[in-house]
């Protein structure tokens, strides 16, 4: 039987609302829910392929305890697991005190698992060292709400972009990383032709492009750029002064600090021109409604905490908060980033944005929970936790539901620690992660699509998500999980009430408990239920008991939550970033995100498609500083600073200022042979948010010399074969200087590996290639070796298809091959050409763009529609282009326009 089930997207903190199709248990297609405040139907590329990402092939399906970590580990049942699991913390916390132990969990978790989480680490063990992978993203944002406006609330929501006269985004990149909130400013701007846009970003972004100003910026200079703001602000009567002498406190103080910050000596901190700084401050100033967005370029600092408080001070200076269309407003990361935030899932804070530090707060919870008391000592946030580990401070960790031998910084350093470490505990969907190579334990989760409980989003937006199909094998919900072990580990310690603490049968029950700790508090829920959100859906918080609606908007009455009512002003000063460039590191690299991919591609690694904008790892440089290294684009470099080093190609790119290079988060070992960027990312933190300077780092970039290249793509007959064959094709990732792996694909899905050696292959490495791919044999095998000029080239042929190609010592032809290959193009009388020594494509074969990510649509998809007289509507109902996130559109309606009888008729 078909059915559909609401849900949630998985991926960034927009929150968009799905709705899952499922046939006979498994889940079978999605489309976006139309009904959901955050999105109303629209997808962006990734949560329109999340379906095609329940592949099996790399889940866990039942507990494994290894004898030693690296190995294929023996399967236990769960009794077995987590007796084992309970046994080794609970000798630990015995030997070394509670304080030896850890819990490393993830913005990926729902709400009810995070609660859980924290209540055993810091109410049954007694150790306030849980901490999670939103310290990476997301605590700076938090320090700088409480620092300001008293609480970790962001006080706008979508609605509000809609509503702008001005809209300012700093340090975030909306186009790519939260694609449907992009897809509302372009709808602004839609409706509002004088609407003024102003990016500030170190690089001319995708989201910069459709800027009325962009400011590239040096890294790290942002609180010269909005203290330079303030400076204008005040030199023109722009500010509310009845605002802020009624409504804040703490101005006269920074406005001093402010009267140094004139634009000619901010233009210099910054790098920008004067006039740039100026114009940026009126339009913001003079505006009847300006609204800032902002994410992990202000966060990912040493001073990401005062990165957010000096653009917060620019909306209290002038009153642009609590009003529609105006407002400070964080884009949150993860999916779940703001609920685990909610249940006080940092290593400094306690459910309902209770702070550790306060013995009021403590004592509330321990009420809350009955126990004697919470812990006062502060607990390790995350890169303190790995140092800790590393020392041995801290023995055994618990990690769920994230990748940190990928995500953190100084990846040799947190490897380390891993390796160090007593006893290490993974929780996870997947086996493959780089993580769990370093596990003792591997414990099967349940994923998207089967989990259930709630998750809140960007703009304080609780959705309940709902369980569409049954999880695989003997893999659990994390809260159960999380539960389970705490009972054992409870008896293990000779507690008598572990099953009052602990007595969830059902997420719901979590869920009340949780909503009952927000009583009285800034995002109080006690209005909210399962059934509420069941039957009207998702509601926005504060939603206290009596409440009809959830609140739209924070501060319209101007009141903040602080001890006197006044939101703050703080004293902040310019600071540089953590690694200032010299003549021995003189790149600043910069790392973001890609459109198609998220996080460390665990999931959307596994969907050929989503690799199809971007294959391969690719460093990007500006032009001047390519020709200083005698680098052209497609040639290799060594990345490294004193931290680490990764190989990667490199290319030219549009939008870098010299002395910069850009490259994307995402990739790692499980697609290279090193880490990627966070191999040289500084672990350096804030010391208000302890959060990572994951953005910038100071590196030298050098030429390698590797002249061998090697290519292999190999067609595969369904996405699970490709997927097999990419794990087995990532034993060659230590094989040569230079080698990456991947997958591409369209009507087939290929598996790519790309290399390059300093000197030609041996025959029998190349064997050992050809065997792993399958092309080892002579039926239809076409061969092509040139000794003289060491090159040596095989093409399989099965069925007058193209199987294979594996190409040695030249490879131009591969990348016109994995287009023809993925569309299956390539017919019997043209299998030759495989091997020919050409970066082109034979004459009968037709060059294509994909128009459609989402949909995965083409320009001659489009073209045959519209021969047969297809209009746009037609289109979308025909080919589904358009009808995901909405960004081609523009693309697609210009096509129609330029088709010839459409033009004939226009004219």
């Amino acid at each position: 039987m078909r059915t559909e089930v609401k849900s949630t997207c998985c991926y960034c903190g927009v929150g968009c609302g799905v709705l899952i199709e499922t046939e006979d248990g498994a889940i079978t297609g999605l489309r976006g829910d139309p009904e959901h405040p955050a999105n109303r139907g629209r997808l962006c590329t990734k949560g329109a392929s999340l379906h095609q990402t329940v592949d099996s092939t790399y889940r866990l399906f039942f507990p494994e305890m290894r004898a030693r970590r690296g190995e294929t580990g023996q399967r236990v049942s769960w009794g077995q697991a987590l007796d084992d699991a309970a046994e080794r913390f609970a000798d630990t916390i015995r030997q070394h005190g509670p304080d030896s132990v850890a819990f490393y969990i993830s913005g990926q978790l729902l709400t009810e698992d995070y609660y859980v989480f924290n209540k055993l680490a810091k109410g049954l063990i007694g150790t306030n060292n849980v901490d999670t992978n939103s310290r990476l993203c997301m605590s700076s944002a938090v320090a700088g709400y409480k620092q300001t406006l008293g609480a970790d609330a962001p006080p706008c929501s979508y609605a509000d972009i809609l509503n702008a006269k001005v809209i300012f985004i700093s340090g975030a990149n909306p186009a790519i990383a939260h694609p449907i909130v992009f897809r509302y400013i372009e709808d602004a701007r839609a409706a509002n032709p004088d609407l003024k846009i102003i990016v500030a970003d170190p690089r001319r972004t995708e989201t910069a492009e459709i800027a009325d100003l962009h400011l590239p910026i040096k890294p790290g200079s942002d609180i010269a750029l909005f203290n330079g703001m303030l400076h204008v602000l005040m030199a023109e009567d722009l500010l509310d002064q009845c605002y802020i002498d009624a409504h804040t406190s703490g101005f006269a103080e920074l406005a001093g600090i402010a009267k140094n910050y004139p634009p000619e000596r901010v233009a210099e901190l910054c790098g920008i021109p004067a006039e740039a700084i100026v114009q940026a401050a009126r339009w913001f100033g003079a505006s009847k409604a300006s609204l800032s967005l902002y994410c992990q370029g202000l966060n990912q600092s040493v001073h990401g905490t005062h990165n957010n408080v000096g653009i917060i001070h620019l909306h209290l200076a002038t009153g642009q908060i609590g009003k529609p269309g105006a407002g400070p407003f964080s884009l949150t990361g993860q999916p779940n980033a703001m609920g685990g935030r909610e249940v006080g899932g940092l290593s400094n804070l306690l459910s309902a944005h209770r702070d550790l530090a306060n013995p009021e707060h403590r004592a509330e919870v321990a009420r809350l929970w009955g126990v004697s008391d919470v812990p006062a000592k502060p607990g390790k946030s995350a890169v303190d936790l790995f140092k800790a580990l590393k020392s041995g401070e801290i023995k055994a960790v618990w990690i769920a539901c994230t990748n940190p031998a990928q995500s953190l910084p100084n990846q040799a350093g947190v490897r380390e620690a891993l390796r160090a470490a007593d006893y290490v505990v993974l929780q996870e969907t997947y086996g493959n992660t780089d993580t769990a190579e370093f596990a003792d334990l591997l414990l099967p989760a349940s994923g998207w699509g089967e989990k259930h409980g709630t998750v809140t989003n960007s703009e304080r937006c609780i959705t309940r998500v709902r369980s569409a199909v049954a999880a695989p094998g003997e893999a659990r919900h994390d809260w159960e999980v999380a539960v389970d072990f705490a009972r054992r580990l409870g008896q293990k310690l000779g507690r008598d009430d572990v099953d009052r603490l602990f007595p969830y049968a059902d997420p719901e029950a979590i869920f009340d408990e949780h909503r009952e700790s927000t009583r009285g508090r800034d995002l109080d829920i006690t209005g909210l239920s399962y059934a509420l959100l069941e039957t009207q859906g998702p509601q926005q918080w504060p939603f206290p008991a009596g409440a009809s609606a959830g609140k739209v908007r924070l501060y319209e009455d101007r009141r903040f939550p602080t001890a006197d009512g006044r939101a703050r002003f703080i004293p902040i000063e310019h600071q540089p970033v953590a690694e200032i460039t010299t003549p021995e590191f003189p790149i600043s690299l910069l790392s973001g995100r890609m459109r198609d991919q998220w996080h460390g591609m665990s999931r959307t690694g596994t969907v050929p498609r989503l690799f199809n904008l971007e294959d391969e790892p690719l460093l990007a440089m500006h032009p001047c500083d390519m020709r200083h290294r005698g680098l052209a684009s497609g040639d290799l470099a060594r990345v490294s600073n004193g931290r680490g080093e990764m190989t990667v190609r490199v290319s030219e790119r549009a939008g870098l200022v010299k002395g910069r290079a850009w490259m994307p988060m995402h990739w790692g070992g499980q697609f290279m042979n090193s880490p990627g960027a966070n191999a040289v990312a500084s672990d350096a933190i804030d010391p208000y948010s302890q959060q990572p300077e994951l953005k910038h780092a100071a590196v030298q970039i050098a030429k390698l010399d590797l002249p061998y290249p090697l290519a292999v793509l190999r067609r595969c007959a369904s996405q699970s074969e490709a997927l097999a064959l990419l794990q087995r094709a990532r034993t060659m990732l230590s094989a040569f200087p230079y080698v990456t792996v991947g997958l591409y694909g369209r009507t087939s899905p290929l598996v790519v590996l790309r290399g390059a050696a300093g000197e030609p292959v041996a025959d029998a490495h190349l064997l050992a290639l050809d065997r792993l791919f399958g092309l080892d044999g002579d039926d239809g095998a076409i061969v092509y070796v040139d000794a003289t000029r060491r090159i040596n080239k095989k093409a399989i042929a099965q069925d007058g298809r193209l199987l294979g190609v594996r190409l040695a010592g030249e490879t131009l032809a591969q990348a016109w091959l994995k287009q023809a290959m993925a569309e299956d193009e390539l017919d019997a009388s043209l299998i030759r050409f495989a091997l020919a020594p050409t970066a082109k494509p034979p004459v009968s074969m037709v060059a294509r763009n994909i128009v459609c990510k989402c949909a995965d649509v083409s320009d001659d998809q489009i073209q045959k529609e519209l021969a047969h007289g297809a209009d746009l509507p037609q289109l979308q109902q025909t080919l589904k282009c358009g009808t995901f996130c909405g960004s081609c559109v523009p693309d697609i309606k210009r096509m129609v326009a330029a088709h010839p009888p459409n033009m004939a008729a226009a004219a």
